[in-house]
């Protein structure tokens, strides 16, 4: 069956984006489509739909995305090794949804080739169902020291023998040397494997670059297949990687309600937050660390995070403890996101050393509750509705621990009639366990109509499926599509 694989000069050049607009274009004509990422690494993760044993799995948000733009519900076998980072030099390994244990870096590289099989056997199974595969690599084929082993990117290109076309990143500058030089450093086995290069995010006329492709055809002999130019469209689609918040802040002209994000070392499923980027009454925006927390804000939400405990003391080093418990004093208002929501109580505890070391850490006391890290993950697709407004909302839990304390007895939400969440005795202070809150235009509307502000009206789901739509028209005018077609053996 067909397959073609996209992979990159280098993290962030768009390869994700670029594969869900080839999965939109090639399902727009009719085909079965569907995505793959062997091995991704990303605390960003969506949760699939239980299996037949009523088990459910997380593959990283980008394939969820992908998944969508194929117009196909996530598998796990879309993203079948996962390394959700921890800290410096350790992660949790996800293999086709669950949790295999934590790995050191240096570990991992010694065993990750163990994995081949796993990740060509998933391929193979989304082979077998549809008609094209979309691969997406994971950082550059030119990081030849971790080339041993390699599953990610020409590893499995040559065990699976799927075609490579190489991204490079204009925007960045140096792309004529980024694809020069990963001709120039890959090995004559690997090299083969590339039939094709792409640019990405071209601004301005593309008459202007037309020499420099056809350098990087001279000095490569690979083909050109084409630029895109600026995808204004992408950024309706979620982030996968943290480094775009950074660029992620608010501009406050003419907004009428501010709502702070602040960026935890270690935060998770940052894309909970992009519907509120969109609303035209909110002025919305991430906090780096060595920022205060804005002074004025109106609502300021702890986001998830992969070591609750790690970035709990991450946030009082920062001194945003202090800054919170001002905005408190003031009136301002506080919702807390999975470990967000675990951090607003009075302790959490790491009995089994889930996290790393068995501890526990006073919370910053904001919720009368207690969380318990234990037991096995929570992982499943979710929808409820608001307890005060009954605004409907659709979501998914992931996270390990369990919550208790007399302000459940106030419940932020109900699932399936059953309490879920906190809520403090003035109202003010809110938690929950359920990611993607903010998707559903009715529960977004009721908590921005709590702060004086009024919706756009428009669900995350349906501005992201229209946003893939325009991305795919670009690329189909500017991409090869017929060469393409033929790479991956379409004709």
């Amino acid at each position: 069956m067909a397959a073609l694989m996209i992979q990159g000069c280098g993290s962030d050049v768009g390869k994700s984006v670029l594969v869900a607009g080839l999965c939109r274009l090639f399902a727009n004509r009719g085909l079965t489509v569907r995505p793959f990422k062997p091995q991704n690494m990303s605390n960003n993760a969506a949760v699939t739909a239980a299996d037949a044993e009523g088990r459910a799995g997380e593959i990283g948000r980008a394939q969820a995305l992908q998944a969508l733009a194929c117009r196909t519900p996530p598998t796990v076998d879309m993203n079948p090794v996962l390394l959700k980072p921890q800290s410096d030099t350790g992660a949790q390994l996800i293999v086709r949804g669950r949790v295999e244990g934590v790995w050191q870096a240096a570990g991992y590289q010694d065993r990750k080739a163990a994995l081949l099989d796993v990740v060509v056997d998933s391929f193979r199974r989304l082979q077998a169902e549809a008609d094209l595969v979309i691969v997406e690599g994971a950082g550059s084929p030119a990081e030849t020291n971790l080339r041993a082993g390699d599953i990610a990117n020409m590893g499995f290109a040559r065990a699976a023998e799927v075609p490579v076309v190489l991204v490079g990143d204009i925007d960045r500058g140096h792309v004529i040397a980024a694809l020069v030089g990963a001709h120039a450093v890959l090995d004559e086995g690997d090299r083969a494997m590339i039939q094709g290069f792409l640019i990405n995010k071209f601004r301005g006329d593309p008459a202007l670059f037309n020499e420099g492709r056809a350098e990087i055809e001279r000095r490569t002999g690979w083909a050109d297949l084409g630029m895109a130019p600026w995808l204004i469209d992408a950024r309706s689609l979620p982030a996968e990687d943290a480094v775009v918040l950074d660029r992620a802040v608010g501009t406050g002209a003419g907004r009428r309600v501010r709502i702070a994000v602040p960026m935890l070392s270690r935060i998770a499923n940052f894309d909970d937050f992009d519907p509120l980027r969109h609303e035209a009454g909110v002025d919305f925006g991430f906090v780096p660390p060595g920022t205060a927390l804005p002074g004025d804000a109106d609502l300021i939400i702890l986001p998830g995070t992969k070591a609750t405990l790690a970035d709990l003391a991450f946030l009082r080093t920062q001194g945003w403890d202090i800054d919170l418990a001002a905005h408190v004093r003031r009136g301002g208002r506080v919702l807390g996101v999975c470990g967000g929501y675990q951090m607003l109580g009075r302790t959490i505890s790491d009995p089994d050393g889930v996290e790393g070391v068995a501890r526990s850490a006073p919370g910053l006391g904001l919720l009368d509750v207690q969380t318990v890290l234990a037991g096995e993950k929570t992982l499943r697709q979710t929808s409820g509705r608001l307890a005060i407004s009954d605004a409907a909302f659709a979501g998914y839990e992931i996270h390990i621990g369990q919550t208790g304390g007399p302000d459940t007895a106030r419940p932020y939400a109900r699932i399936e009639g059953r309490a879920h969440g906190a809520t403090s005795a003035d109202g003010r202070i809110t938690g929950l366990y359920v990611h993607g809150l903010f998707d559903r235009v009715e529960a977004r509307a009721a908590i921005l109509a709590d702060l004086g502000a009024c919706s756009d009206g428009v669900d995350q789901t349906e501005r992201v499926d229209r946003a893939l739509d325009r991305i795919a028209a670009v690329l189909e005018t500017h991409f090869d599509i017929p060469a393409l077609s033929r790479i991956a053996g379409l004709t």
